[in-house]
């Protein structure tokens, strides 16, 4: 018997869940930010700016959602006019399930200092009868905000660690993220290792069963297409976008496209555009690989799963150097 791991049926939509616009630090406006997206086959962007969560659900159409976020900045020291007075950091991204979800986690005005972040403190919406969220750059502090976050119907990302300066003493602490990013574009053009598969398998192997994002990050026009995911959804609405987010029904790509993932007879089988590797990866010893003679290409694999390797995800990568990401299934999703 088949089973889907990628959903069966529905259509791919691409998306970027981490955007910065002219409401924080970017370069664009938020409408300029839709027209660039969408000029490169973008259905659905989640504006994600510093620490104010201002929806734009007036550029929703037909053929694109705009999703309300914000990113949330942990760092050493927080006051006006120094915004990263030591390297570490740590940046995460909410992004609302519905629409109707307006008002934002854990507020507190003194923390939207970056950009034009200012200026629009004011239009954010928040529970008054909360007092206003410290932040610290700690676990505890971090966890308390994902979790209020996720109470509240939140998609959470944890962003960017090296550009971050974090290391596995501290995201392997981090407790409730949904997902990591496993690219981020703006990172790679800052000269920081932006590409992360040992980082995603670093806290896949510490218990935590969290998904892979690619995302631009986007400040400058610049950045953007270098890493997006790929939503599997029935069709291109707010909650149909967000439905499928929740439930990992996606892959992180900066190039390689994934059609088919299933499970059949024993063996896990992946179809892809032309590839010149693709990959499995677990938590045990026991992964594999199959690779494209010289000259040619591979468009699809299959691969078997054993218990003891507890998860397994996939990598497609092409003869440009990208590659395709899925996030991890364990083996009760292959059950």
């Amino acid at each position: 018997m088949r089973k889907y791991l990628l959903p069966e049926t529905g259509n791919f939509y691409k998306a970027n869940l981490h955007t910065h616009s002219t409401v924080s630090d970017g370069m664009l406006t938020p409408e300029q930010v839709k027209e660039q997206y969408k000029a490169r086959g973008y259905s659905v962007v989640a504006y994600t700016d510093h620490d104010v969560l201002i929806p734009h659900h007036e550029l929703t159409d037909e053929s694109f959602i705009a999703l309300s976020g914000f990113e949330a900045n942990f760092n050493r020291v927080a006051k006006p006019g120094v915004t990263y007075p030591t390297p570490k950091t740590c940046h995460v991204c909410f992004v609302a399930r519905s629409p109707e979800i307006v008002n934002q986690p854990c507020w507190n005005p003194a923390y939207a200092l970056t950009g034009n972040a200012p200026e629009y403190a004011k239009d954010v919406r928040y529970d008054e009868n909360e007092p206003f969220f410290v932040r610290e750059h700690s676990p505890e502090s971090i966890n308390e905000m994902i979790k209020k976050g996720r109470e509240q119907g939140f998609f959470v990302t944890y962003n960017h660690p090296t550009w971050s300066f974090e290391n596995y003493e501290d995201y392997s602490k981090y407790e409730g993220v949904h997902a990591l990013e496993i690219m981020n574009t703006e990172a790679l053009r800052g000269g920081y290792p932006a590409y992360v598969p040992t980082i995603y398998d670093d806290m896949l192997r510490c218990g935590k069963k969290i998904f892979a994002v690619a995302a631009d990050d986007m400040h400058k026009t610049a950045a953007i297409g270098g890493g997006y995911v790929m939503i599997k959804a029935p069709e291109l609405t707010y909650t149909a976008i967000t439905d499928a987010l929740f439930a990992g029904n996606f892959y992180a790509s900066s190039g390689p496209e994934i059609y088919e993932l299933y499970v059949e007879d024993g063996m896990v089988h992946i179809k892809c555009s032309e590839a010149v590797a693709i990959t499995m990866n677990s938590a045990a010893r026991g992964g594999g690989g199959v690779f494209a003679e010289e000259g040619k290409a591979l468009t699809e694999a299959c691969f078997p799963f054993r218990e003891r390797q507890t998860y397994l995800r996939f990598s497609v990568r092409d003869k440009q150097g990208n590659f395709a990401d899925t996030r991890a299934y364990f083996i009760e999703d292959f059950i």
